[in-house]
């Protein structure tokens, strides 16, 4: 056995013990500022590092109470966790480390932002629902980054370093990637739905993969946070991940889709004399731009930067033992079925709301607005809410704001349904902005109670892999029912193509003239239908069906099994979520 494993043993068992942390305050230093910003939804934010020092320190300053006891319920994070600098009191070497790290978080946003925003509503145009929910599994490696990232920890070279090993051979492919992709993006787009849906799969398979090395890069780049800045300014890397991550997918989403809008750009950039059928922004276009600003930063990277010796850590094995036994816990298996159960209930409004309103004929670029407005609110109010879970119990807030989520969904259909016949008008716009500003601010409820109460019950020993593999569970829990959902929503939509009561002008066909009914359900024959001269009529949009399904499966968990399991666990002692030996 290694000394650091034994050592590992032996405070843990010291914690048990004693209820004191004086040889864990000794090991990983005063406890840090908790992350202001921490409230913003979870596909910003998706879960921390490995190594991760956010929730060991916090862990650490609440169990350093002299009246603590691992036999006393859970209780609140003190508000006084200790202090940090501001930017501009920060050492030179930390200012530029800092913002380095602000760099390499928004290169990462900038791919997440096209793969969960900007292109599913390019698709539209293009495919079926089902087969947007193809492309939903695009996101799923950084829902399960947890099952290699102590590879990415372990396994390195000492020339170019611990961190570089990984980011700059990376953000090469990644770079790379992005320059074919857009090359070839447009043709992809085209074919998406063709060939019985196989032209969807390859396109989903070539995003999974730039996906997954940013999934990958950001393991790298949150373990090379904890050296790149000094320790009295560690909660600092939190900062940055935020502040970057959400910049580049705030950049690759809002205001993508509002350049890529020809709409938007004919109103607000040309001539009324000369409008063009085609945005200021093409998604070629903005991949070519970024896959070559990877390579140049990469560059950079190599050649200006250099990294601190550092020694290896825990090996692979140690890690993943230390998973098994957290996965042992009785509780945490009950708070794992709850992660994955909980987010079925908004998935329709989560997934489809937002793709209904651009099938009804609400603009991009008006899309882009409602979530342009909805940023500031979104930031703003993440930081109240983390005040509100230090002085109420954050699983009650949890609670309430499922309830509120729940509510959100029924008001989001409401609003679908009554989309104005002749257009979006501005009361429609306020409304649609109301629903999605209601939506988002639950959802961030959400996400800033429940990793809250992740934070106090993480043993702070193992603070950083107990963190990810709690955070890496409830991002699945809303990734996975994403695929079905879409995949339902064309099931249960029941419409049918009529053939023109008059005999149409060819001139006006862009396809083969439309003789007899069929079905339209699906996107590519409505379009066939359209082109055709035929109508499709829909008796039954399964957005709508799908959409109360959801809410009265969250009904029926949430009172039948999520609220009572959730109450249980949260009065539980801290003693129930400890491995023990």
């Amino acid at each position: 056995m290694s000394k650091r494993s034994a050592s590992r043993k032996s405070n843990r068992k010291s914690v048990a013990r004693q209820g004191s942390t004086d040889s864990l305050r000794d090991q990983n230093g005063h406890a840090s500022a908790t992350d202001a910003m921490n409230g913003l939804v979870e596909h910003r934010r998706k879960h921390a590092s490995i190594d991760s020092p956010t929730s060991a320190n916090q862990a650490t300053h609440l169990m350093s109470r002299s009246s603590f006891s691992l036999d006393e319920p859970v209780p609140a994070l003190s508000q006084d966790g200790g202090s940090s600098k501001g930017f501009f009191e920060m050492s030179k070497k930390d200012q530029k480390n800092f913002l380095l790290l602000v760099l390499l978080y928004f290169l990462q946003g900038i791919p997440m932002g096209l793969a969960t925003g900007s292109v599913p509503f390019l698709l539209k145009t293009h495919v079926s629902y089902s087969a947007i929910g193809v492309f939903s599994l695009a996101a799923y490696p950084y829902s399960l980054k947890l099952f290699w990232s102590p590879i990415v920890d372990a396994v390195w070279t000492p020339r170019l370093g611990r961190r570089k090993s990984w980011i700059l051979p990376i953000q090469t492919i990644s770079g790379f990637s992005m320059i074919w992709l857009g090359s070839n993006i447009q043709g992809m787009l085209d074919s998406a739905g063709e060939k019985g849906g196989s032209g969807m799969w390859s396109f989903t398979w070539w995003w999974f993969a730039l996906v997954f090395l940013c999934a990958t890069q950001d393991i790298a780049v949150d373990g090379w946070a904890l050296t790149l800045l000094s320790e009295e300014n560690l909660s600092y890397a939190s900062t940055a991940q935020t502040v970057g991550l959400t910049a580049g997918q705030f950049l690759s989403y809002t205001v993508f889709l509002a350049f890529n809008s020809k709409d938007f750009a004919n109103k607000w950039f040309r001539p009324a004399s000369a409008p063009q059928d085609y945005g200021l922004m093409t998604l070629d276009g903005y991949l070519k731009f970024w896959g070559w600003s990877y390579l140049l930063v990469t560059f950079g990277l190599a050649v200006m930067k250099r990294e601190e010796r550092t020694k290896n850590t825990d090996g692979i094995m140690e890690v993943y033992k230390i998973m098994w036994g957290i996965l042992k816990l009785k509780n945490i298996q009950s708070f794992i079925i709850i992660h994955l159960i909980a987010k079925i209930g908004f998935q329709a409004n989560d997934a489809v709301t937002s793709l209904k309103l651009i099938d009804k004929g609400f603009s991009q670029e008006d899309l882009a607005l409602t979530i342009l407005i909805d940023f500031p609110f979104e930031v703003g109010l993440g930081y109240y809410i983390g005040k509100w879970c230090q002085t109420y119990p954050p699983m009650h807030i949890w609670c309430w704001a499922f309830v509120g989520r729940l509510a959100a969904a029924g008001f989001a259909q409401f609003v679908v349904s009554i989309f104005p016949a002749g257009g979006t008008t501005l009361w429609y716009l306020l409304m649609v902005i109301c629903e999605h500003v209601m939506s988002t601010f639950m959802n961030t409820v959400m996400f800033v109670a429940v990793s809250a109460f992740h934070a106090k019950i993480s043993d702070p020993v193992i603070g950083g892999t107990y963190m990810t593999l709690l955070a890496t569970v409830s991002n699945l829990g809303g990734t996975f029912p994403r695929f079905f959902v879409l995949k339902f929503v064309d099931i249960f939509t029941v419409a049918t193509c009529q053939p023109s009561s008059t005999t149409p002008n060819p001139k006006d066909l862009k396809g083969d003239l439309i003789t007899k009914a069929f079905s339209c359900a699906l996107e590519a024959d409505k379009h066939r239908c359209r082109d055709g001269g035929g109508k499709c009529n829909v008796t039954t949009d399964g957005y709508y069906v799908m959409n109360i399904i959801c809410i009265l499966i969250g009904i029926v968990t949430f009172w039948g099994y999520i609220k009572p399991a959730v109450m249980r666990i949260q009065a539980l002692p801290m003693r129930a979520w400890r491995i023990s030996e």
